[in-house]
């Protein structure tokens, strides 16, 4: 399936859409002022040891100190098969030592980023593993031979003598021994300058920052596929084009620099799929639609017929919906970045051939999603169960934050549960302190309520506190909030 790439350039943040038959499948945002980590290296200083949790945390120069887990931290395999038994993280390290990390998982929400002190280093075709002497090959190469072919050639390429190890990428099967020999010499070289600033930074320092994001889409996201990638920025059209010269060579002819009047993303309709992308509701072409939430521990989500009513029977209907559902929710998951458990609750069928069909359908869809997923059956309640790898914030934490109003609940307290809470407050108070009178600020509709519903019932308790009680209303109160004055 053709794919076109769109690159949108600003002072402030750089955005990517991946677009497949003029739909965007993809999005993703990188801001100046928040950057991604994955990638980077850094020498920390290790501040605290959890013998409990056999983790440490590691300062390096961030908000939030590191998390480093002992299964991260590499150890000199044994040259026997019986390896000696890991040891304990405390045996390992200790408070106040230096020590040189790679990030692995970008910090999501109240989490720190994670960390291993085993480096990789990704180029074009090869990622470099220096403290390795292994050659691998991508496991989405799948076929044997060639598989066999790639092996042979980089282990021709890469002396026994020189250290270090290396992994295939999946572009990488077709590339020229040429092109595997310049990735070969600017990963080494690469590596050789963070060694070098190792030696003479003092920590917490930053010693290697991985591309930006613009350049991971010419190393990392073009594919056989790919016939476009539209840049609107000229200047960084040319920044592209000279990276590309020494590094991609092969993605020249696939840059093109965007001259249009009409901003490159509403041209395709991105903003308007951006919006869509943040909506708890997704609507199908067939008139069902899918209902999203996005909790700390899971994903859910909810398929519903809506006005779709079929032409045939009730089944037909709840397999047409799910069928829609299930390509449209693929789509969704690659849209919104969406990891970590995930449940999808298809409309419930009875027939097992319209179970295996949809879940067949669904695992067709997610087969384009190059982030790695699992997908169970349809479990005893009915729901399909699917974990998809967290690797970075999902684009609503991205592009939003919790409601101040209702602090992410997605929902309020009625006027009348506040003008309540607020006759609870009002008897607290009056038996705490002797005022000469209680003032009510609160906003319009709690105001309105005391003024017309609940009248009698204020009257009532100015009557039972011996006070008189006014009220204020406040436009610029949230729904629930209050407060009561002593006058």
């Amino acid at each position: 399936m053709s794919e076109e790439i769109l690159i949108n350039f600003t002072p402030q943040e750089t955005r990517v859409a991946v677009m497949q038959q003029g739909v965007v499948q993809e999005l993703h945002i990188e801001r100046t002022a928040s950057r991604g980590l994955v990638g980077n290296v850094y020498v920390g200083r290790v501040c605290r040891i959890l013998p409990g949790m056999q983790s440490a945390f590691i300062e390096v120069g961030l908000d939030r100190t590191a998390f480093l887990h002992v299964a991260d931290i590499w150890q000199p395999r044994e040259s026997t098969q019986d390896r000696a038994p890991e040891r304990p993280i405390e045996k390992i390290l200790h408070e106040g030592q230096s020590i040189l990390v790679q990030v692995v998982k970008d910090p999501i929400g109240t989490k720190g980023a994670r960390l291993s002190t085993q480096v990789s280093i990704a180029g074009r075709m090869l990622v470099y593993l220096p403290q390795e002497k292994h050659i691998g090959i991508s496991q989405r190469i799948e076929s044997e031979a060639e598989r066999e072919i790639l092996r042979e050639k980089i282990t021709r390429l890469v002396p026994a003598d020189e250290p270090g190890g290396f992994i295939v990428r999946t572009m990488a099967e077709n590339a020229s021994d040429e092109e595997f020999a310049t990735d070969i010499a600017y990963l080494r070289k690469t590596w050789a300058d963070i060694r070098e600033k190792a030696g003479t930074s003092a920590p917490p320092s930053l010693l290697y920052q991985e591309l930006s994001l613009g350049q991971r889409v010419l190393r990392d996201f073009v594919n056989p596929e790919t016939t476009r990638i539209f840049v609107d920025s000229r200047e960084n059209f040319q920044k592209l084009t000279a990276f590309a010269q020494e590094y991609t060579p092969a993605v020249i002819p696939l840059l093109e620099h965007y001259l249009g009047l009409r901003p490159l993303f509403d041209l395709h309709g991105v903003e308007d799929e951006i919006q869509k992308a943040l909506a708890r509701r997704v609507d199908l072409k067939s008139g069902g639609y899918l209902i999203m939430d996005q909790t700390e521990a899971m994903t859910t989500i909810d398929v519903n017929t809506g006005g779709f009513v079929g032409v045939r029977n009730f089944d037909d209907t709840i397999f047409k919906t799910n069928l829609e559902a299930a390509v449209t929710i693929a789509r969704q998951l690659r849209l919104r970045n969406l990891g970590g458990i995930i449940i999808v609750d298809f409309i419930d069928m009875e027939n097992e051939e319209h179970k295996k069909a949809v879940l067949d359908e669904f695992n067709k869809a997610l087969a384009g999603d190059h982030t790695r997923l699992t997908v169970n059956g349809f479990t005893q309640l009915g729901l399909v169960e699917m974990t998809r790898k967290r690797t970075r914030e999902s684009l609503a934490h991205v592009l939003c934050q919790p409601c101040p109003t209702c602090g992410g609940r997605g929902e309020v307290k009625t006027a009348r549960t506040v003008a309540y809470e607020i006759l609870r407050e009002l008897l607290r108070e009056a038996r705490q302190f002797n005022a000469r009178e209680y003032r009510i600020l609160a906003g319009p509709a709690v105001v309105n309520l005391f003024l017309d519903e609940e009248s009698q019932a204020l009257a009532m308790l100015s009557d039972f506190i011996g006070k008189s009680v006014s009220l204020q209303s406040e436009p610029s109160y949230s729904p629930e909030q209050y407060d009561i004055v002593l006058m």
